[in-house]
């Protein structure tokens, strides 16, 4: 057992608590819903980037490759100044939501380098420009430019230009769960010599300032001599702990609190206020900060200058001891210590050979994962109501964004999408991460997914909240599909059978099976509408509001969609049987349930169907209010999506279930209707396995392709969904072929748009309609790897279509596995599709190694677009990349 995987086990049995420290600090928290207590609801518009220097949080802390305890008590985070910016650079500064061409987007350069699951090594690097950052030019230039522009980046102002900037390496090891060593490295990059002020903060999430009778927690000097000084953090809850600095150059104090002379013009209640550090430092008010040296924020501050091609370093220490006689003389035998221990722990994961370059990225994939851990706080109940000490919400306030959800409590760490773009959980998102996490630490990932079924998040009638924008919103019920990957992702990696865990997971998504039941399936058809489901711009209308054509929508997606959860609720009911014989029942429930679904995806009634038979491809409908119907034929994700809804049953399962069995076998015998869309209950497949698909998968006896062929032919298809880099959102057909519908004098229309959306629907933030998605395309790979178990190597269909080339589905799963894999990989000419067309990144020795893991990726040329640190569910290529090691390809 590794050193990494003894640490968990001990936090997983309590002996010591690895994981009560981590990097659980957002890059974001100006912005968000949480701090909104607007009228209008104007979250971004509410709490801007330029306040967030002088205004307290209410409901968090960000910082810059911060950490803080697991309910962020006392946080720690690094700040810097260069004697060239406005205001010292303790955030990472982005565009909101408004002032994007795109929608929000950061405007830094940092990266994820290295981290593990107890969070016993982390490392991060943060390029911070020897020039003064140009704030406005950003705002200014990205706020002329149109959708159809490519965004400006701070790259485009030349301020990187003749490499006059510092890479700033911020390094943690833990001697022990409660005793955190910091060293932070800065290179000067630049061709002279230049001033760099480092800023190690220390400081409290401010707790007090909200009610009367909270005590508030300090900071002050607890020793101090020639070589080191200790400040003591006291707290109410978490008590005592010690920060150590060595040889810092001075200690700044002022208050976690808002600067409400600055803000709003009424007199601070204390004269050291959030921004004192920075009014000190850059506009050298000397009384900015406490001369007592005491406070509920602190910074020591080093003032180093760099020779160009040059480092310096500092080191601090976080620690419950405040007796430690040498703290810093054992500094590099730990770091050392803990980064061999790492490298083990890593390539015990992935003991098999493969290429150092792949094993980087997986690496640095992992990296992002367990750096987007964040702490998330939100009381709906409290936000509506307002604070005792707080201005009276306005009346709109009672029906503002999420009332109806006034029983969430959140107080929990969760895996972001992207800690700044998106820093906050949205359901779909998060069962994508739970894959790799489930790899690296299975017990996080299940505590993940069962948070969301509590009843503190879970709302009562049975729905998951989808994300703070909108909880109400509708995600992709993905979740039973996530239990089942982490508990065999546990069985394969750490030899655990949790079916404890299983059990309690399925018993709570049973409440939000039936809310989909019954609130989706408005006219009791089987036939889904669903709305948004996560896809934004997928369609040719916003799924989530009224039709302008008026009637309904009936939602291929979504019908799939309930397909899938209806056979992960049947596989996880199988296997609680084999040990629980009353699962049987409910196994034979949702079998039947599937038979439904998959019966109304192929015969609505009247003959109507989502299957059009000439094109071998699935579309969404509308019925329109006066009885008419209509297909709208985009090839798109959506006409794919009911591929996912596949299942294999092995024998071996069926004889050990007698009574599901005789289920079964009495609708083989008594409901034909429902069987015949469904491949195959009779016909065996590979090993007398029968499978349970919502594409037909048996041969046709006339040799014509059957459901699953036509898809395949469509989806296999250089000309539509198959790039170099994935299978696209949008077929490249509608490149030339835009599909078009007027309605009421309006036009309405889909085109093939490989990179960023031209149009403004959910923020212009998101593209559906041609760029390659990697949680999608993951399961895609795992529905064929499902038809291949059942099909076995002897079905073989063309890849790519119209090659003359044939495959198995096996091969073919390696071989797109391959194609996403090498995005981030470099080409035979050195470059790494990701980068695009940047120069800097694909040349440039310091930053062309350093792995950016996209939201989504350009159609054609596997570009990486949209949220840039979306390590959350692209994050899931490490998975990719393991199965394509232990297959042996590279």
């Amino acid at each position: 057992m590794t050193a990494e995987a003894k640490r968990l086990k001990q936090n997983r049995e309590r002996t010591a608590y690895w994981t009560r420290w981590g990097p659980y600090v957002s890059e974001r928290q100006w912005g968000t819903v949480r701090e909104d207590y607007s009228e209008d609801g104007s979250a971004w518009d509410y709490f801007s980037h330029q306040q967030s220097l002088s205004r307290a949080y209410r409901w968090g802390e960000d910082g810059i490759a911060g950490i803080c305890d697991n309910h962020q008590r006392l946080c720690f985070a690094l700040a810097f100044w260069n004697e060239k910016d406005p205001i010292i650079k303790e955030k990472m500064f982005g565009l909101s939501g408004s002032q994007g061409n795109h929608g929000e987007d950061v405007k830094e350069y940092y990266f994820y380098l290295d981290n593990t699951p107890t969070h016993s090594y982390m490392k991060y690097l943060y390029k911070y420009p020897q020039a003064e950052y140009p704030y406005a030019e950003l705002v200014e230039e990205n706020q002329n430019r149109g959708f159809s522009d490519p965004e400006y980046e701070l790259l485009d102002t030349g301020i990187f230009d003749e490499d006059k900037y510092f890479d700033i390496f911020i390094e943690y090891a833990k001697n022990a769960d409660e005793d955190i060593l910091v060293k932070v490295t800065a290179y000067n990059r630049g061709s002279e010599e230049k001033p760099l002020h480092i800023l190690p903060t220390l400081w409290f999430r401010n707790i007090w300032s909200w009610f009367d009778d909270v005590e508030k927690p300090q900071l002050k000097i607890y020793s101090q001599n020639d070589s080191y000084s200790v400040i003591e953090a006291s707290h109410p809850d978490l008590g005592k702990r010690w920060l150590y600095c060595n040889n810092s150059d001075e200690l700044l104090f002022t208050e976690n609190e808002t600067n409400t002379a600055l803000l709003f013009g009424k007199e601070n209640d204390s004269p050291y206020v959030k921004d004192g550090i920075n009014n000190y430092l850059v506009n050298g008010e000397k009384k900015a900060v406490n001369p007592n040296k005491i406070g509920t924020k602190f910074a020591a501050h080093y003032k180093l200058s760099i020779p160009p091609g040059e480092s310096r370093s500092i080191e601090l220490r976080l620690c419950n001891s405040d007796f430690l006689q040498n703290p810093f003389g054992e500094f590099e035998n730990i770091f050392n210590q803990r980064k061999q221990e790492a490298d083990e722990f890593y390539h015990w994961i992935n003991p098999h050979k493969m290429p150092e370059e792949q094993r980087q990225v997986q690496r640095q994939a992992f990296a992002g994962m367990l750096w987007t851990k964040q702490f998330y706080y939100y009381v709906i109940e409290d936000w509506l109501k307002g604070d005792p000490n707080s201005p009276v919400p306005p009346e709109s306030r009672k029906n503002a964004r999420n009332a109806e959800w006034r029983h969430l409590f959140n107080d929990d760490i969760i895996s972001m999408p992207d800690k700044w773009e998106y820093p906050w959980y949205a359901a779909w998102d998060l069962a994508f991460h739970l894959v790799p996490l489930a790899i690296l630490d299975p017990d996080y990932a299940k505590l993940q997914l069962s948070r969301l079924t509590r009843e503190w998040y879970m709302h009562p009638n049975g729905q998951i909240p989808a994300y703070e924008w909108a909880f109400s919103d509708v995600n992709p019920p993905v979740q039973a599909w996530a239990a089942w990957q982490i508990y065999t992702i546990e069985q394969k990696f750490w030899g655990r059978k949790d079916t404890e865990f299983l059990e309690r997971i399925f018993q709570k998504l049973l409440l939000n099976f039936t809310w989909w039941v019954n609130r989706e399936d408005t006219q009791g058809k089987n036939i889904f509408e669903g709305g948004f489901l996560g896809l934004d711009n997928i369609g040719v209308f916003d799924r989530s509001s009224e039709l302008p054509t008026g009637g309904s929508l009936e939602q291929a997606d979504a019908t799939s969609w309930m397909g899938m959860y209806s056979l992960g609720m049947l596989h996880i009911a199988l296997e609680l049987a084999q040990e629980r014989p009353p699962y049987e029942d409910v196994a034979s429930k949702f079998f039947e349930h599937f038979l439904y679904i998959a019966d109304a995806m192929n015969n609505i009634g009247d003959g109507l169907s989502l299957w059009d038979e000439k094109d071998g491809f699935y579309y969404d409908a509308i019925n329109f209010p006066d009885g008419g119907r209509c297909l709208l034929k985009v090839r798109s994700l959506v006409g794919l999506i009911p591929l996912l809804g596949v299942n294999v049953i092995k024998p071996e399962t069926i004889e050990k279930l007698p009574g599901f069995k005789k289920r079964l076998e009495w609708f083989i015998k008594n409901r034909p209707d429902l069987k015949k869309n469904v491949a195959c209950m009779i016909t065996e497949g590979v090993g007398a396995k029968r499978l349970l698909a919502l594409c037909y998968a048996t041969p046709h006896k006339d040799g014509s392709n059957n459901k699953l062929q036509c898809l395949l032919s469509c989806m296999l298809d250089e000309a539509e969904f198959l790039s170099p880099y994935g299978i696209r959102s949008l077929s490249k057909f509608h490149q030339e072929n835009p599909f078009v519908i007027h309605v009421n004098g309006n036009e309405y229309r889909v085109d093939y748009q490989p990179a960023e959306s031209t149009s403004g629907m959910f923020g212009g933030n998101s593209n559906w309609r041609g760029p390659i998605w990697f949680p999608i395309n993951y399961l895609l790979l795992e529905a064929l790897q499902n038809f291949h178990e059942y099909l076995g190597d002897d079905f073989k269909i063309e890849f790519p279509t119209g090659s003359g080339n044939y495959k198995n589905l096996s091969e073919i799963i390696i071989e797109l596995s391959k194609r996403m894999t090498n995005i981030f990989l470099q080409d035979e000419s050195g470059k790494r599709p990701v980068f695009g067309g940047i120069e800097k990144f694909q040349n440039d020795p310091h930053w062309r190694d350093y792995i950016y893991f996209h939201e989504y990726f350009h159609g054609d040329n596997g570009a990486g677009l949209g949220a840039s640190h979306q390590t959350g569910w692209t994050g899931i290529v490490a998975y990719m990349i393991q199965l394509c090691a232990e297959s042996g390809v590279r």
